[in-house]
């Protein structure tokens, strides 16, 4: 088999995330049909087809799957092997792409990039946020170098670098009457009027799965996929909401919420991870931030204030 090109090799996942060909090629700007020549290109030469095509788009073959691992190692490689260079020429600088959910936003801020920057000023940051599965998708398919995602179920594609146990608890406006309680069941809690995230969120997952599990159906009075929606409505005193006390750590501080803890065993044990795709060799500047947050970040300390 012919050696395959890099760049060709980049347009492949392009189509792979993307789920068409048409789609690929708006999103890295060429035409349509230079795509569709480069994976026919790529098909010849491995002598077997990557893609199964139909009026929906295109799924990967057995093949393709092979290929898609292949090249996102090559991609990396690539990548790493730019940054190494950089550094031999003097050229101290790199570019960390983080997938994270909006609860981990204020603490990787005020407690992890602040102080991190000050000790790398040359390295530059992208965000994304998304729900756990985003978050899970981003990394494994090599979209994000990074992932902070809370209690997410992990599969082969995905390593977790620290993980932290972040029980969920019951969020509630000052004086509410469950803070008289030291700590209450799902289903007692679910008596109160609650926000709740939109599925595909991790606490909304854990949430449903133990409500399910006491066969409650849950009906939020508010859904969203904002968590700090999910603030202003507890301290608009418009009700509960569930989250781990990390993504409420200032408000908590200011006195503007109350916290309870959740007795039910699966919200007891609920963690925090820093993930990053399995089987990758990081480059330093990923290496660097991934030990600095584990560190200083609040959601990776075991510290539960109730």
């Amino acid at each position: 088999m012919d050696a395959l090109d890099t760049r060709a090799l980049r347009h492949f996942l392009a189509v792979v995330r993307t789920g068409s060909i048409r789609a690929a090629a708006d999103h890295i700007s060429i035409a349509p049909s230079a795509v569709s020549r480069q994976i026919a290109d790529i098909e010849h030469r491995l002598g077997l087809p990557i893609f199964e095509r139909s009026a929906r788009g295109v799924v990967l073959t057995e093949a393709g799957e092979l290929l898609a691992e292949h090249a996102k190692r090559m991609v990396e490689d690539e990548e790493l092997l730019r940054e190494q260079l950089g550094r031999l020429k003097g050229i101290k600088q790199g570019l960390v792409r983080i997938s994270c959910g909006d609860g981990f936003v204020a603490d990787l801020m005020a407690n992890g990039l602040r102080t991190f920057a000050k000790i790398y000023p040359n390295i530059r940051f992208t965000i994304q946020l998304a729900g756990t599965a985003g978050v899970l998708a981003a990394v494994s398919d090599g979209d994000a170098d990074v992932g902070l995602v809370y209690n997410p179920v992990i599969d082969t594609g995905i390593r977790s670098i620290a993980i932290a146990r972040q029980p969920l608890a019951v969020i509630t406006p000052p004086g509410h009457p469950l803070l008289t309680r030291p700590s209450i069941s799902l289903a007692e809690s679910l008596a109160y009027p609650c926000a709740l995230l939109i599925p595909g969120h991790g606490v909304r997952q854990l949430v449903g799965r133990v409500a399910a599990d006491c066969g409650l159906a849950l009906s939020p009075a508010l859904e969203t996929p904002s968590i700090d929606v999910l603030r202003q409505f507890v301290r608009a005193s418009l009700g509960i909401t569930y989250l781990p006390p990390f993504a409420v750590d200032t408000e908590l501080a200011r006195g503007e919420v109350g916290v309870v803890g959740l007795t039910d065993p699966l919200l007891v044990e609920a963690s925090a991870h820093i993930i990053v795709r399995a089987r990758r060799r990081l480059p330093v500047s990923v290496e660097q931030l991934v030990g600095h947050i584990a560190r200083e970040m609040v959601a990776f300390r075991v510290k539960h204030p109730y």
